[in-house]
């Protein structure tokens, strides 16, 4: 079966996310040491990275050939995980330019995540936090749906280990990496730190 819809692009009319306040204690705490396994089959510890790191949080990205979730496009904020993980592919090298690392993270599983990576050509790994260690140690905005904990989308900026910057709430999503971008050009300090 495939798709009637684009999931390149979002449709029109989609309702907006709000900020809930939901992620305002996230602002310069420390990563948990949680190991998450990544796409190239190699456990990531996102809080022993001393580099510059950007973790996008997402809900769940969608494959050509399989429904969305029913009432998917009416929750605010859950559709645009493909158009963010593009946008995040398409300005890596300028972030790479920035000293900054890229991640995806979502709670689907590593081998779902892997199909997304090759059919998208994504340069960076997805970490897969399906057992939900990082997002219940974080408190990390959820939704429920179809019996699924899907994380509220979100970026971190994260240096040492420890969260510099958050994006919350995103939208549209296929401009958070130039959100991204333009936050760390106007920050310098973070670049060096």
């Amino acid at each position: 079966m495939s798709r009637t819809d684009n999931l390149y692009q979002l449709p029109e009319n989609l309702p907006l996310p709000v900020d809930d306040g939901a992620t305002n204690h996230l602002l310069g705490l420390q990563l948990p040491s949680i190991p998450l396994m990544s796409t190239a089959g190699i456990v990531v510890d996102l809080g022993s990275i001393s580099d510059k790191t950007i973790v996008y949080c997402y809900p769940r990205t969608g494959k050509p050939d399989a429904d969305l979730p029913k009432g998917w496009n009416e929750i605010p904020g859950a559709r645009g995980c493909t158009p963010q993980s593009c946008a995040f592919r398409d300005h890596y090298q300028e972030l790479q330019a920035l000293g900054a690392g890229c991640f995806g993270l979502s709670t689907q599983t590593t081998e779902y995540q892997q199909e997304a990576v090759r059919r998208l050509h994504l340069p960076f790994n997805l970490l897969s936090d399906v057992e939900l260690a990082f997002t219940k140690c974080l408190q990390l905005p959820t939704f429920e749906v179809e019996s699924m904990t899907l994380i509220k989308r979100l970026t971190l900026i994260v240096k040492n280990g420890r969260i510099e910057k958050v994006f919350y709430p995103v939208f549209p999503p296929q401009h958070n990496a130039k959100e991204v971008i333009d936050w760390l050009s106007h920050h310098p300090q973070t670049n060096d730190r």
